[in-house]
């Protein structure tokens, strides 16, 4: 997971401080969390998971929103950048630790890791699945979300250093192979498909130039589309709140911008390596 290389880049310390002005409003990120805490609500064990690790909380919105589903535990959040974790410090009151997870080493195993639109950054995701298996008690469960579909390739996944988008039956096959069971992987964010798929269909050439635009003009094109009409704004979460339904009961919507995925690893002792 370097952050050195621009080669081998998986975020931008800059595009902390605009994602951390729009989060709290902007209907994307408070849908995503309504969903993450559905899914969560929906595990048997839910009230028995105590010990909570987040890998890659860049600005905390997520872990602020599982400080609230885990008062009585013990929620930690992780990411490279310490420029993300400033914020992060605004939003949660717990554990942050700016490091790596295939170095850092925890004295104990945790019974939930989430990673949430994370792993397509990284060249090796099924290395960290593995790693993340590791590092997860006999029984617990792992929770991630990525953007779906790599038809929907535009130039905000270019900016935002993505090696992928996943399909549904593609992330649950990496699940499987890094070991774990009891999978739930669903499409969500459905109200957004049309808009996005017709979008980057009339954009064409436009989409293609600003690809191959500089990081500064891809930059501003990305903080543009986060300042949304407060109307629009409105509408999107209206339309997207009825998803919290379908997955607190884990049904598999058939369509959608993002996937969601839930996983367990099974009773059992023996570890995968990390190297496949």
């Amino acid at each position: 997971m370097e952050r050195d290389a621009a080669t081998h880049a998986t975020y931008t310390a800059e595009q902390f401080a605009p994602l951390f002005a729009a989060e709290d409003r902007h209907f994307w990120f408070r849908s995503r969390n309504r969903c993450i805490a559905a899914g969560l609500r929906s595990l048997p064990q839910f009230a028995a998971i105590r010990d909570v690790l987040e890998v890659g909380c860049g600005n905390g919105v997520v872990l602020a929103e599982l400080q609230r589903l885990f008062p009585g535990g013990k929620v930690i959040g992780m990411d490279l950048f310490e420029e993300g974790l400033k914020f992060a410090r605004q939003r949660f009151h717990g554990t942050l630790i700016q490091g790596d997870v295939f170095q850092h080493t925890f004295a104990e195993p945790f019974d939930l890791i989430g990673a949430f639109d994370v792993i397509e950054h990284l060249d090796d995701d099924e290395r960290i699945l593995r790693r993340f298996w590791q590092q997860i008690r006999p029984g617990g469960h792992l929770m991630i979300t990525v953007p779906a579909h790599q038809g929907l390739w535009s130039y905000f996944d270019d900016v935002a250093h993505h090696r992928r988008r996943y399909a549904p039956a593609g992330l649950e096959s990496k699940l499987v192979s890094a070991g774990f069971t009891e999978l739930y992987v669903t499409q969500f964010m459905a109200a957004l498909f049309p808009p996005m798929w017709l979008k980057r269909r009339l954009l064409g050439e436009g989409a293609a130039k600003l690809s191959r635009a500089n990081p500064q003009q891809r930059q501003a094109a990305v903080e543009s589309d986060l300042k949304i009409h407060p109307l629009v704004n409105w509408m999107f979460e209206l339309w997207l709140r009825p998803e919290v339904f379908f997955i607190s009961r884990r049904w598999r919507l058939p369509l959608g911008t993002s996937l969601l995925a839930l996983a367990r690893r099974p009773m059992q002792t023996a570890a995968p390596s990390i190297y496949g």
